[in-house]
C-alpha cells in the first residue's frame, strides 16, 4: 500500500474516533454506550509507520465492534448486570518492545476487561511486524524447524519452563505441583506463548525471546504475569542463516535499550 494512502486511512480513523471527555489524549479508537466503555491506545512508535498503524487499527476496530456488539446485547438481555449506571470496561493498549534490525517490530499488546466478576483480567499477547515485507509475521523464519515437537521447540520450551522457575522462585511463589501450570507451555509454536524479540547490547540485534504469560496462565491468578527470556546463545543450533544474522549480544540490564 503507498504511505500516503495509509498515512491517508490512519488519519482518518484518528480523526473519526469517539474520545469521551474522560479518555486519554493518546486514545486511537474510543467508544461508551449504556453497557460498556472501550479504548484502544497506540505508542507513537506504531502510529509513525502508517502500514503498521492501519493494521493495528484494523484488527481494533474489529474487536470494539465485536465487544460492544456483545455488552449491547447483555444490557439488553441482562439489565440486572449493569444496574447503577455500571459498564463493562474494555481496554487494549498496543506498545513496541524492541525493533530489531531496523526491520522487525516487537509489539505487546495488553487487554484490560472488567465485566463485573470476581476481578478484572488481563490478557497479554504480541504481535511481529516485519517493516520491510509490511505484514506480520512468526518467528518461523528465523529457525531450521519449528514443527511441533521439533527440537528447537523442546528447547524453547525446557528454556522457558527453566526460566518460569526461576523467576517463581524469586517472587517465592514457586510449589511443587507448578508441574501442572507448566503444561500449558508446549512445544508448538501456537502453544509455548506470546513471544517478541528481546532487545540487546549489541545494536540491531535481538539477545534472544522473550514469552509472556497472562495472569491464569502459568499460575495462580494472585500471581500476576509471567516472562521467560531464552537467551539467543541457546537458539543457535537452530537457527537460519535470517536468524543468525539478527541475534547477537545479551540482554540489556535497562530494559529500555533497543
Amino acid at each position: 500500500m503507498p504511505r500516503w494512502i495509509a498515512t491517508g486511512i490512519v488519519a482518518a480513523i484518528l480523526a473519526t474516533s469517539t474520545l469521551p471527555a474522560q479518555a486519554a489524549p493518546k486514545a486511537a479508537i474510543a467508544t461508551r454506550t449504556k453497557a460498556v466503555e472501550i479504548t484502544v491506545t497506540l505508542d507513537d512508535a506504531i502510529k509513525a509507520k502508517p502500514e503498521l498503524a492501519v493494521n493495528i487499527l484494523g484488527e481494533s476496530k474489529r474487536w470494539v465492534d465485536r465487544e460492544r456488539r456483545e455488552a449491547d446485547r447483555e444490557w439488553q438481555n441482562s439489565p440486572e448486570l449493569f444496574r447503577g449506571g455500571r459498564r463493562w470496561t474494555f481496554e487494549r493498549d498496543y506498545a513496541v518492545t524492541s525493533v530489531v534490525a531496523g526491520r522487525y517490530i516487537s509489539i505487546l499488546r495488553t487487554d484490560y476487561t472488567n465485566t463485573g466478576g470476581a476481578h478484572p483480567n488481563t490478557t497479554l499477547e504480541t504481535v511481529l511486524w516485519d517493516d520491510q515485507a509490511k505484514k506480520r509475521i512468526s518467528i518461523r523464519p528465523f529457525f531450521n524447524d519449528l514443527a511441533d515437537n521439533s527440537r528447537a521447540l523442546v528447547e524453547i520450551q525446557n528454556a522457558v519452563i527453566s526460566s518460569l522457575i526461576v523467576e517463581k522462585k524469586d517472587r517465592g511463589t514457586y510449589e511443587v505441583n507448578d508441574n501442572d501450570w507448566f503444561k500449558n507451555v508446549q512445544p508448538s509454536l501456537f502453544k509455548i506463548g506470546a513471544v517478541v524479540l528481546e532487545p540487546s547490547t549489541e545494536p540491531g540485534k535481538s539477545s534472544g525471546l522473550t514469552f509472556h504469560y497472562s495472569p491464569y496462565a502459568v499460575g495462580a491468578y494472585a500471581e500476576g504475569a509471567y516472562t521467560a527470556f531464552v537467551p539467543w546463545r541457546i537458539l543457535q543450533p537452530y537457527l537460519t542463516p535470517e536468524g543468525q544474522a539478527i541475534f547477537g549480544g545479551d540482554k540489556p540490564k535497562d530494559p529500555t535499550v533497543n
